[in-house]
């Protein structure tokens, strides 16, 4: 899968941009804050509808406009594509020319593999952190649960707000039911999806995370949540109604759901190094491309922002090795990680791309 071209007309912080990136390896440097990452989200926006930096669209229009304009064509095996997006007070999206209904109906038209310097953290992070992974990378290669995991969630919000109606309102409990079912038939759906894909990552990050060590390490890959089937799940949730009407939330569920990395049977998040974090976090994602890339026979399109810095050499060399079928696009403030490698290099400068 290779993008050819972006085009964007007040994003952040250029005005009018119309580029044309190489099928290789793509490199943007410059000083900070000059609008390298700007590339990447937009590309980022394109796979997913959405931003990895914010939540807040508007902060997306270059200051002064009331416009925004993302503009990618794309080629893979099968097919040319396009992809629009505008955003004002309202998003629209058309999708090789015809407006689309919902946002989940832009995934699995361009596949992306996204590095940032924040993925360090995702495994001594929250469990939200390691859920947003699982969220991305499934959406792609399964559209339709980006969809369910909405719906899951307007139904939590919904009974979190009847529990604290219960509480100072004395609602019936017997209403619970309702969202309880709902939840059940939802939750049980997006956990077998994410329990799928723990054993896909699982298959391929051993032998990854071995290669990358040097056979020094073991990496294990653990699911902590468990749920025998629809009925399970609703009975999970009934069983604690009387704690959660006491705390006003749902303590049961999907949303709190959670995987775990071990490093020679030590669990990394307590006892892991900097560097094993980094070496973890490498492995993890190089999982996510080969994945993705069984899944629909197209290598994704690897995002790295700033994430070189990150690495060492040995590890920027694993990473590399590893990337040689992918069109990727590289932000850094130094090409000098790259003097050894064939790519187009491009110098960003307060919006301008030379």
């Amino acid at each position: 899968m290779i993008i050819k071209n972006v085009k964007l007309v007040n994003f952040r912080n250029y005005s009018d941009l119309d580029l044309k990136l190489s099928e290789g390896i793509n490199i943007f440097y410059g000083n900070n804050a000059q609008g390298k990452t700007n590339i990447i989200e937009s590309i980022f926006i394109s796979a997913i509808g959405k931003s990895f930096r914010t939540n807040k669209d508007l902060e997306l229009i270059k200051i002064g406009e009331n416009i925004s304009t993302i503009d990618v064509n794309y080629v893979d095996s099968n097919r040319e594509g396009n992809i629009k997006i505008n955003i004002s007070d309202k998003k629209k999206v058309e999708v090789n020319g015809i407006p689309i209904k919902r946002l989940s109906e832009i995934l699995g038209k361009v596949y992306v593999v996204l590095f940032t310097p924040d993925d360090i953290n995702i495994l001594k992070g929250t469990p939200a952190n390691r859920r947003k992974f699982l969220n991305i990378m499934i959406s792609q290669l399964r559209p339709i649960y980006m969809h369910t995991l909405n719906e899951y969630l307007k139904t939590l919000s919904q009974r979190n707000a009847y529990l604290k109606q219960i509480k100072f309102e004395n609602k019936s409990e017997e209403m619970l039911d309702i969202w309880d079912s709902k939840l059940a038939e939802l939750g049980i759906r997006i956990y077998l999806y994410r329990k799928e894909f723990i054993e896909k990552i699982s298959e391929k990050i051993q032998k990854i995370h071995s290669k990358i060590t040097n056979e020094k390490e073991k990496i294990e890959i653990f699911y902590s949540f468990e749920c025998k089937n629809k009925d399970d799940y609703f009975n999970n949730l009934k069983n604690n109604r009387k704690s959660d009407i006491i705390k006003g939330s749902t303590n049961y569920g999907i949303h709190r759901d959670d995987f775990k990395i071990n490093i020679n049977d030590k669990e990394i998040s307590s006892y892991g190094s900097q560097g094993q974090h980094r070496t973890a976090i490498l492995s993890l994602k190089i999982s996510e491309l080969q994945i993705i890339y069984d899944e629909v026979g197209e290598y994704p399109i690897l995002l790295l922002d700033d994430f070189m810095s990150e690495l060492d050499n040995e590890r920027r060399i694993n990473l590399l090795e590893n990337i040689n079928n992918n069109q990727v696009i590289i932000t850094c403030t130094d090409k000098k990680f790259f003097e050894d490698i064939s790519a187009k290099i491009y110098n960003v400068q307060n919006g301008k791309i030379i």
